[in-house]
């Protein structure tokens, strides 16, 4: 399959250019917004104790997520991925419509921005993290979605059916006649992040809080989201094609692999602390 002829830019207006990719990031954080709204909305969740937050601390929430998302993911590509580009070409670190977010770097800016939240509004800190994890995957899931659209992060080469050449006409002429990507079809693993780190794990978040009453569990929501995505993504790592400046590190392992790692152990060790709790019996049948 060839990468069809995307346009990165939705709508260009002089100078200014709407992209597919902060459309993703809009789309995230409104639809992230309003479920955290309607979870805090939904007393049945809560097994009869008071939410962790009202809807207008929600409100106020989104912009420090926002803040915690661009500016984490931003400073965490260039420390984690390049950073020779504090000493070479330190104005590039601001010009974030270039490229280059990370999502490791944009987690650990939501954890500090939940903890300078919480600790503002005097909220128990894992149950804020609670919270904002069942709505993290909406924006992990149209992220990856406009990857596949800009034709960046693809997989290693590959001869399954479904394999795609990230190379066009387009991309010819945007790169001087090359394809960085060559022109061997590849896996779109863009596509298996929205799959896994998007739509299953939105679903496996959504059965803890509407099956398994994981909202009255501390700590568990946020320690499932850990531990799922760092499983997923450590997997997922051995389709996707290392970013070509990175050094080969021993093992295989990859930079993916490696930020991830944290993440399943802290992620299993919430979750084992949250089984343990009990859970109020629910007042009336839930649906996932």
């Amino acid at each position: 399959m060839i990468f069809p002829e995307f346009d990165p830019v939705l709508v260009q207006l002089g100078p200014f250019a709407i992209r597919w990719y902060a459309l993703a990031y809009v789309a995230g954080i409104l639809l992230g917004w309003r479920y955290a709204v309607r979870l805090v909305k939904t007393p049945r969740l809560w097994g009869g104790r008071a939410p962790t937050a009202t809807p207008e601390q929600i409100d106020d929430l989104v912009l420090w997520i926002t803040l915690g998302i661009i500016l984490g993911g931003r400073l965490g590509y260039i420390l984690f991925y390049s950073p020779s580009t504090i000493w070479t070409r330190p104005l590039e670190i601001l010009q974030v419509w270039h490229g280059g977010m990370s999502f490791h770097g944009g987690f650990l800016g939501v954890c500090l921005a939940i903890i300078l939240f919480a600790r503002k509004h005097r909220i128990d800190l894992l149950k804020l993290g609670d919270l904002v994890a069942p709505v993290a995957p909406l924006g992990l899931l149209f992220g990856r979605l406009a990857n596949f659209v800009n034709g960046e992060l693809w997989g290693r080469t590959t001869d399954v059916p479904w394999g795609v050449v990230f190379c066009n006409d387009r991309i010819r002429q945007l790169e001087g006649g090359a394809c960085v990507a060559g022109e061997l079809p590849r896996h779109p693993s863009q596509l298996y992040e929205a799959a896994l780190e998007g739509v299953l794990l939105f679903l496996i978040l959504r059965l803890a809080t509407h099956r398994f009453g994981f909202l009255q569990r501390r700590g568990g929501l946020a320690g499932l989201f850990m531990l799922c995505y760092g499983l997923f993504r450590a997997a997922l790592e051995n389709v996707r094609q290392p970013d070509a400046f990175m050094p080969n590190f021993p093992l295989g392992l990859t930079m993916g692999m490696m930020l991830s790692t944290p993440m399943l152990l802290v992620g299993g060790w919430l979750v084992w602390k949250a089984l343990k709790q009990p859970v109020a019996p629910a007042s009336e049948p839930v649906q996932p």
